[in-house]
């Protein structure tokens, strides 16, 4: 399965930005996850969906951030709210299923005035 990010850019504080995820595959049973590295720092995790739904976010994009999935066009979301300058990183999408984990190329999040 490939990955490819897409829509990230360079937006003022408190605005909005919309990334999405488009697997080359299905990710009916995948489990799939947002993470973010800022440079000289490592990676973390920022949202994760299950293949159920379920869902868990980071303590530092609770309440702003929201992740989503499309099973049926193979794509997942985060939409990104009220973004602050410490959002500033490389967002990339990851999906784990059967054993396997696959990321995708980054895309650039960029929050400054």
């Amino acid at each position: 399965v490939q990955l490819q990010a897409s829509g990230g850019g360079l937006v003022q504080p408190g605005g909005s930005l919309r990334l999405s995820c488009a697997a080359s595959g299905t990710i009916f049973a995948t489990d799939m996850a947002w993470y973010r590295q800022a440079p000289g720092k490592k990676r973390d995790l920022v949202a994760s969906i299950s293949s159920v739904s379920q869902i868990n976010y980071a303590d530092f994009v609770k309440g702003r951030f929201t992740i989503s999935r499309d099973n049926d066009k193979n794509t997942v979301f985060l939409q990104m709210n009220s973004l602050k300058p410490e959002d500033t990183a490389v967002y990339y999408c990851n999906g784990r299923t059967m054993g396997s984990s696959y990321w995708g190329r980054g895309t650039q999040v960029t929050v400054s005035s």
